[in-house]
C-alpha cells in the first residue's frame, strides 16, 4: 500500500512550513534515514529524513511552496512491488493520511504512525458524531471531504479518527452506513420584524486589516512585502508577550573600567590560542552567576505554576536578517569565559546560517540582547516567554562621574532588566540585578 510522507512537526511551536527543496525526485529509490527534503520553519531549515524505505512515487508539494501545514501530505512513497499506476485512482489527492506515518527531521516532537485505517463494519451503528463548533476549523483528508460530499454528508458533523482528530476516508464511510434520522419540518416563518440598525463593524483584535492600511496611503507609492514564518512568530509571540506579560522595569549603571582592563589583559594572554573575549561573553557568565547567587529569579511563568531552575541556562539575542534568534547557553554558570565564547560564537555562526536546531533554541530562564555594538545607550527589551527576564544592555560611553568627591572620566554601561512580575517581583529583581552589576564591575570574581 503507498505510504504518505506528511509534513513534520520539527518543533513544538510549528504548526506549518515551507518546503524549501526536494533532495529527490520521482522514481528515486529512498531508505530509511535518507534525507529526502529541506524544510523551513520559522526559527530555522532543517532536513527531513525517510522513516520507510521504498520508491518516490508523488511529490505531492511543490518546491518553494509556503505555509504547508503540518501533517499535511507532502509526498507518496510506493512500497516494493507497487507503481504509480496504483496512484490513478484519486489523482486530485494524496492516498489517505490516515495509514501514513510522518517522515520527522532531526527533532520532530512525534515519530510515531498515526493508526492504519479500519474497514467500516457494514451492519453497526456509529456512535454519534460530535458537531464542530460554529466557525471552528474542520481538519479531514481530501478524499474524505469528497467521499462526504458524494453522500451529501456534513463534513462538520463527522467525527475524526485521524491524527488531530482528522476526518479520514473510514470516518466517512462509517457514518455513510448509519441510518439517518429525518431531519425535522421547519418552524411557521413568524412575522418579519424590522432589524435593528447594523452596528459598525469592530476593527480585528491584531489591529487595522491590510487593505484598510494601505487605504490610508491613497496616492502614495510603495511596496508590499509579505510576512515569512519568522516575521509571523516573532509579531505573535511579542504580541502575546506585551499583552499578556506584566512587565516591570530595573535599571543600573555599569563601570566597566575594570572589565576592559582585565578583557585586554586576557586577549592579550589569549591571542596565541585564538581567544578573543567579547564584553558580551563577561555579561552571560555574569549573568549566570548572579542565577546562582539569586535562585529565586532562575524561574519561568508555567500558566498556572512557576518553574525554578538549578542550573543556569542563558539565552542571548542574535540578530539575523528578517529576524533575530534566542540560542540558549547551558550550565553557563559552569563553563569558562573562553567556553561561553567560543560556544556563543557558533551558535551565532548558525543562527544566522539558520542552521540551528530547536534544541538550541528552546529553554532558558533569563535572556540578554545587547544593542550597544550599534551605539544605543539603553532600551527595554521585550521578554520572550516563558522566560521570567531579560536584560538590555545598551553601549559603554565615556561620562564624567564623581569618584570620592573628585570628577574623573570613566566608561559607563546602562542595562535594564525587564522583569515578569508573575514570576519576579520588585525587591528578588532588584536583588538579582544588584548581583549581576557586582560581577560586572568586579570581575575577577568571575574567576575565582
Amino acid at each position: 500500500m503507498p505510504i504518505n510522507i506528511l509534513m513534520p512537526a520539527l518543533s513544538p511551536t510549528m504548526e506549518e512550513g515551507k518546503l524549501a527543496r526536494w533532495t529527490v525526485a520521482e522514481g528515486d529509490t529512498v531508505s530509511s534515514g535518507d534525507v529526502i527534503a529541506e524544510i523551513e520553519t520559522d526559527k530555522a531549515t532543517m532536513e527531513v529524513e525517510a522513516v520507510d524505505e521504498g520508491t518516490v512515487g508523488k511529490l505531492v508539494v511543490a518546491e518553494g511552496t509556503e505555509a504547508v501545514k503540518v501533517n499535511d501530505v507532502i509526498a507518496i512513497l510506493l512500497e516494493e512491488g507497487e507503481d504509480a499506476a496504483s496512484l490513478g485512482a484519486a489523482p486530485a489527492a494524496a492516498p489517505d493520511p490516515s495509514v501514513a506515518a510522518p517522515a520527522p527531521g532531526p527533532a520532530a516532537t512525534n515519530g510515531a504512525a498515526p493508526p492504519a485505517e479500519a474497514p467500516a463494519p457494514a451492519a453497526a451503528a456509529p456512535a454519534p458524531a460530535a458537531p464542530r463548533t460554529n466557525g471552528a476549523r474542520v481538519f479531514a483528508s481530501p478524499l474524505a471531504r469528497r467521499l462526504a460530499a458524494s453522500h451529501g454528508l456534513d463534513i462538520a458533523t463527522i467525527a475524526g479518527s485521524g491524527p488531530h482528530g482528522r476526518v479520514v476516508k473510514a470516518d466517512v464511510e462509517k457514518a455513510a452506513a448509519a441510518p439517518r434520522t429525518p431531519a425535522p419540518a421547519p418552524a411557521p416563518a413568524e412575522a418579519p420584524v424590522a432589524a435593528p440598525a447594523a452596528a459598525p463593524a469592530a476593527a480585528p483584535a491584531e489591529g487595522m486589516g491590510a487593505e484598510a492600511v494601505k487605504a490610508l496611503y491613497a496616492g502614495r507609492s510603495f511596496t508590499e512585502e509579505s510576512l515569512d514564518g519568522m516575521r509571523r512568530t516573532i509579531a505573535a509571540r511579542l504580541t502575546e508577550a506585551k499583552q499578556t506579560v506584566p512587565h516591570f522595569y530595573l535599571r543600573r549603571r555599569v563601570r566597566l573600567d575594570p572589565l576592559l582592563a582585565l578583557r585586554k589583559d586576557l586577549n592579550a594572554k589569549g591571542e596565541a590560542r585564538g581567544i578573543k573575549l567579547s564584553v558580551n561573553d563577561f555579561i552571560i557568565k555574569a549573568g549566570a552567576l548572579a542565577l546562582q547567587q539569586v535562585p529565586g529569579a532562575n524561574a519561568v511563568w508555567a500558566g498556572d505554576r512557576v518553574l525554578r531552575f538549578e542550573a543556569s541556562d542563558v539565552a542571548v539575542a542574535v540578530a539575523i536578517e528578517g529576524g533575530l534568534f534566542t540560542p540558549v547557553l547551558r550550565d553557563a554558570h559552569a563553563k569558562s569565559l573562553s567556553a561561553l565564547s567560543a560556544e556563543m560564537k557558533s551558535l551565532a555562526e548558525r543562527a544566522r546560517a539558520r542552521r540551528l536546531a530547536p534544541a538550541d533554541y528552546q529553554g532558558g530562564s533569563f535572556a540578554i540582547s545587547n544593542l550597544g555594538m550599534f551605539g544605543i545607550e539603553n532600551f527595554d527589551a521585550v521578554i520572550n516567554p516563558p522566560h521570567g527576564s531579560i536584560l538590555a544592555v545598551g553601549a559603554g560611553m565615556a561620562e564624567p562621574v564623581v569618584t570620592d568627591g573628585a570628577v574623573a572620566v570613566a566608561t559607563m554601561m546602562s542595562v535594564t532588566l525587564s522583569v515578569d512580575h508573575r514570576v519576579i517581583d520588585g525587591a528578588l529583581g532588584a536583588e538579582f540585578l544588584g548581583a549581576l552589576v557586582g560581577y560586572l564591575e568586579d570581575p575577577l570574581s568571575m574567576l575565582m
